[in-house]
């Protein structure tokens, strides 16, 4: 059982992951809304379905405390401006994980993402699970 649902969690990080990556590569055929906001929304909706995969024992409300801990520490980081840091950004990965630039619309991006990826394993996934 435990492995069948961590394995719906690393499938949702891999789903939400490609969405968000997807979002930023074919931004100019969506909406400019749906640019703007979605990529760190879905970046955070990940972060959660990663730590429920991970932390496969812990409930739904204590993945969300862990997400947005992590998500606001990542951001926060941004403000912090050394050599190796800021080196490590300049790169695809380091910019994809570690951000660039601190904005405080980018914390309300982090909650609503992860608030979204709650409903749909509260809802959808848990059902999906069950079966």
């Amino acid at each position: 059982m435990l492995m069948k649902n961590r394995l719906v969690y690393v499938t949702a990080v891999i789903i939400t992951m490609a969405a968000g990556l997807a979002s930023r590569k074919y931004g100019e055929f969506l909406p400019q809304w749906i640019y703007d906001h979605f990529g760190d929304a879905l970046w955070a909706g990940m972060i959660y379905f990663g730590v429920r995969a991970v932390c496969i024992h812990w409930g739904r409300v204590g993945a969300v405390l862990a997400s947005v801990m992590f998500s606001f520490i990542i951001e926060f980081s941004q403000m912090i401006h050394v050599p190796w840091l800021n080196h490590l950004r300049s790169t695809v990965w380091g910019a994809l994980i570690l951000g660039q630039g601190f904005l405080v619309i980018d914390l309300i991006r982090y909650l609503f993402g992860i608030l979204c990826v709650y409903i749909v394993d509260r809802f959808l996934l848990s059902q999906v699970m069950k079966s």
